[in-house]
């Protein structure tokens, strides 16, 4: 009889055990920094995923945007060297290679310095996170890019505050080895009718919106992108098309070009892009990056 209910508390035991683990969620995961050079931070598991083949181009296929890429590559490279670098905010027109430029001057930098230098994507869902995230990237032997790609906030969203305490790091400050890359159609990161409902309904309207219009202020570097001109367009068109060799009559293919833009309504990197794709499947070509 005793053995019977030995066995039965057993089970009992077993069975809460099982509970609380199921309550409790995975373990965390084991982060190995040496598997690869862009990381996704997946929080429900505090999970660093490797990424073996990151979406990126060559820093040299970004064009028309000059200035400000010789500005984040010089930004990056000090902080990978360990000297003082700020945070940046890359805002401006969709499509002019805003995310992509990140990721291009991550590759240029890591491949030029002697020190490790690592990015972590953070998706906008995942940016109330950013705190945990920090604990484990203080330790990480590396210097580390943490990037928020297309980030903007909207109305009664308070997971800004997360980032803003990420800017500035609080009262232990924001480690050494971490900077923080963030791009944005958004200068200000929030809706303008959000501050401009707040300035009306505010006993004091500038103390009201300031909260949330400075947290773009939190970030030491603000590069802005603007839509481009005919000759920027074929520009991009003219160096992917050398870059692939796709071959044609240059005439021809910029006149192609101009159609393709018209039909999208813009001109931008991301539509050049799109008409080289289009432009290599016509011609039977491939496009290996």
């Amino acid at each position: 009889m005793q053995d019977e209910q030995i066995r039965s508390l057993l089970k009992e035991i077993t069975g809460l055990r099982a509970a609380i683990e199921r309550l409790a969620g995975p373990a965390p995961a084991e982060n190995d920094w040496s598997a690869a050079d862009c990381f996704v931070w997946v929080p429900a598991r505090h999970y660093l995923q490797p990424v073996a083949r990151p979406n990126r181009v060559d820093i040299d296929l970004i064009v028309g945007v000059d200035h400000v890429r010789d500005i984040l590559l010089d930004n990056t490279l000090r902080f990978a060297k360990g000297l003082p670098a700020n945070n940046v905010l890359l805002w401006g027109a969709r499509g002019m290679g805003k995310s992509s430029l990140v990721k291009a001057v991550h590759a240029s930098a890591a491949a030029t310095t002697e020190t490790a230098l690592k990015i972590v994507e953070v998706h906008r869902e995942d940016i109330a996170t950013l705190p945990a995230l920090m604990e484990i990237l203080k330790e990480a032997p590396a210097s580390v890019i943490v990037f928020c790609d297309d980030l903007s906030f909207d109305h009664d969203d308070t997971s800004y505050k997360s980032l803003k305490a990420a800017l500035d790091g609080g009262v232990e400050g924001r480690p050494d080895n971490v900077i923080l890359y963030a791009t944005s159609n958004r200068r200000h990161l929030l809706p303008r009718d959000m501050m401009e409902n707040e300035q009306s309904t505010a006993i004091n309207p500038s103390e009201a919106v300031e909260e949330k219009v400075s947290l773009s202020d939190r970030f030491g570097l603000w590069l802005g992108f603007y839509k481009c001109s005919q000759v920027d367009y074929l520009a991009m068109v003219d160096s992917y098309a050398d870059h692939f060799g796709l071959e044609g009559d240059r005439d021809a293919i910029h006149a192609d070009a101009l159609e393709w833009a018209t039909t999208r309504g813009s001109r931008s990197g991301r539509v050049a892009w799109q008409f080289i794709q289009d432009l290599a499947g016509r011609t039977g070509k491939t496009l290996g990056r």
